[in-house]
Formats: structure tokens, C-alpha cells, sequence
């Protein structure tokens, strides 16, 4: 009865410690998974040139300063101006309206003016939009044209750097004479022609996707019934031109010592395609991708016109048709500004997926 209750006990107490053993083996891994992610994160880290980083946006201001004192100087200088009509104005209505708009003044604290509102976040009122500040155009504006490019460069890269893979690992090929077939024709063919053709076949014919616009009160708004058209007219030229880019670059990878050497050791093809020729084939991709998200998220004034988009192509090519500075100047802002974003971006990408980058 004894021996029975010793063994029961033993038994209790080995489950017990293997149990607490257990737990312990398991802390261990988590803590050394966690150890691993944290290193792996500290060497992503280490591998951002920072010192670049804080160089290039120091650079940005006096460049953004360049850009917002030429494009001011050439519009006030230019002939002509924003109250200019077939029907001249009397001599104090337009004395009125120039000391409303601050135009009375000296052009240069007129400019010293306007740079201070922008520094303060504030791009002036409209010139020709009564009520409305171009701070409230761009809210306005702004998100339709990002929505649209951003998911139209999103398409882009995916599409066509599948497509691109595809023909240079095929090339020579019938694969590869279609792709490249495909993306000459979606270089060729502007958006005026194939915007018209998708509403005709897609939004007219098969009645899929809506004609134009964002849609009917009172459900107004971005939709996939109204934004699929636009944000697929606006990709069909990426996808060309980033195939044609990714194909070469996964050909003349697929050339190079490193890839021949890998080879060489026995490497199956898939692992020597996606741990050799894919990384060193996307960085011509990385270095095309900053500046062309930057066009494309501003808007495009050919895809919100055929669709009836109010977005920031719009509101620029209007604002310069009307001659409305501050319009203008608040558009040409921001696509600075993301120009220089996104060259930013992608040189720190060019430098995480390439360790024998260096900026000094």
C-alpha cells in the first residue's frame, strides 16, 4: 500500500517536472525565435543608410524651395492673369480683388508671403473656386488620385513582373514573343484609346462596371464598380513597361557569375530563380518605381477626364487653364513632395535588397 502510494507520488511528481521541463524548452525556443526576429530586424536596420537618409531629406528642402520659387516667379510673370476675361474690369473692382488675393503687393512679399503659409501648411485660397481653399481642393482631389494609382501601380507591379519573370526565363520563346507582343502593344496604345475601348466592351456592352463617375447620390463614393475601369486603364502601360523591364533584367541575371556559380554547385532551378536571379533582377524595378508612383498617385489628367474622375490631373490642368497660382502651386507642392518621398524610398529598398550598395 505504500509501495503504491510512492510510485503514484513519483508518478505526480515526474509529470510534474517534465511539464515544468517542457515549458521551460519552450520559453527557450520562443526566446530564441524572438532573439532571431529582433537580430534579423537590427540587421534590416543597420542596412538603411541613415546618414543618406538624413542628408537626402536635408537636400529636399532647398530643392523643394527651387521648385516653389520658379514655378511662382513663372506664373506672376507670365502674361496674362486669374481675373483676366473678355469683359475688362473697372479699375476698382480689380483694385479690390488684387488687394484681396494679396496681389497688390511687391512680387517679392508676395512670394515671401505665400512661403510662409506653406511652411505654416497653408496653400492660400482658390482664385477662381469661391469658398474654397486649394487645402480643400486638395482633400478633395487627392484621395481619388491616390486610390486610383496606387491600385493601378499595385496591378502594375504585380502583373508585370510576373509576366516580365515569365518571358525572360522563357526566352526566345513563343511565351516570351507573346509577352513581348502584349506589352508593345500596351506602350503603343494611349490611354485615350483604350479608356474609350473598356467602357465600350466592359461598362457599355457587358454592363460590369459603371461608365464614369463615383457613382449616384446617395451612394457616392469609391467603389469596385467604378474604380475597376480607371484603375485598370491607368495600369495597362505600367504592366508594359515594367515586363519589358523585368524581362531584361531577368535575362541578363540570368547570364551573370553568380548565377553560373550557383549552378555549378548543384542548386535545383527553382531555389538558383528565387534566392539568385529574382533578388538581383527586381533592383532595376526598385530604381523605376519611385519616380513612376509618384506620377501616377498624382493623377492623370486623360484617365479622370474620359471617367469623370475629380481628381488632381483635373484640378492642375484647370487651375492652369484658369490661371489659379495658388491651385497650381499647391499641385506642383505635392508632387514634389512625392517625388522626393519616393526616391527616397526607393534608393533605402535598393540598399535592403543589395548589401553591396553603399551611399557614403
Amino acid at each position: 500500500m505504500s509501495c503504491g502510494v510512492d510510485k503514484q507520488s513519483f508518478g505526480v511528481n515526474l509529470g510534474s517536472h517534465w511539464r515544468a521541463a517542457k515549458s521551460a524548452i519552450l520559453l527557450v525556443i520562443n526566446r530564441r525565435r524572438d532573439f532571431l526576429n529582433v537580430s534579423a530586424l537590427q540587421r534590416s536596420l543597420s542596412r538603411i543608410p541613415w546618414a543618406y537618409v538624413i542628408r537626402r531629406l536635408l537636400f529636399a528642402i532647398p530643392t523643394l524651395l527651387v521648385i516653389i520659387a520658379v514655378a511662382f516667379f513663372m506664373m506672376r510673370l507670365a502674361p496674362g492673369g486669374p481675373f483676366d476675361g473678355e469683359r475688362k474690369l473697372n479699375a476698382a473692382t480689380e483694385a479690390a480683388i488684387a488687394a484681396k488675393f494679396g496681389m497688390d503687393q511687391p512680387l517679392w512679399k508676395q512670394f515671401v508671403d505665400y512661403l510662409l503659409g506653406v511652411v505654416q501648411g497653408d496653400f492660400g485660397p482658390s482664385m477662381k473656386t469661391l469658398g474654397k481653399s486649394v487645402n480643400d481642393l486638395i482633400a478633395d482631389g487627392l484621395p481619388v488620385s491616390l486610390a486610383i494609382g496606387s491600385l493601378a501601380m499595385l496591378v502594375a507591379l504585380i502583373v508585370g513582373t510576373a509576366l516580365g519573370i515569365f518571358a525572360g526565363l522563357r526566352q526566345n520563346t513563343a511565351g516570351d514573343y507573346t509577352v513581348m507582343g502584349i506589352a508593345m502593344a500596351g506602350i503603343s496604345i494611349p490611354t485615350f484609346v483604350t479608356g474609350p475601348l473598356l467602357i465600350l466592351g466592359l461598362a457599355l456592352g457587358a454592363g460590369l462596371f459603371a461608365v464614369g463617375g463615383l457613382g449616384e447620390y446617395p451612394n457616392i463614393g469609391m467603389s469596385f464598380h467604378n474604380m475597376t475601369l480607371p484603375v485598370l486603364t491607368l495600369a495597362l502601360p505600367q504592366i508594359a513597361i515594367i515586363s519589358r523591364l523585368m524581362r531584361a533584367s531577368t535575362i541578363e541575371t540570368m547570364h551573370s557569375p553568380h548565377v553560373r556559380t550557383a549552378r555549378a554547385k548543384g542548386l535545383a532551378e527553382r531555389t538558383v530563380i528565387l534566392r539568385h536571379v529574382l533578388p538581383a533582377a527586381i533592383l532595376p524595378l526598385v530604381s523605376y518605381a519611385g519616380p513612376a508612383m509618384a506620377r501616377v498617385m498624382t493623377g492623370s489628367l486623360v484617365i479622370e477626364r474620359i471617367f469623370g474622375l475629380p481628381g488632381m490631373g483635373s484640378y492642375f490642368v484647370d487651375g492652369a487653364i484658369n490661371r489659379d497660382y495658388t491651385l497650381v502651386m499647391g499641385a506642383l507642392i505635392i508632387y514634389a513632395t512625392l517625388i522626393v518621398i519616393f526616391n527616397l524610398i526607393a534608393d533605402i529598398l535598393y540598399a535592403l535588397l543589395d548589401p553591396k550598395v553603399k551611399y557614403d
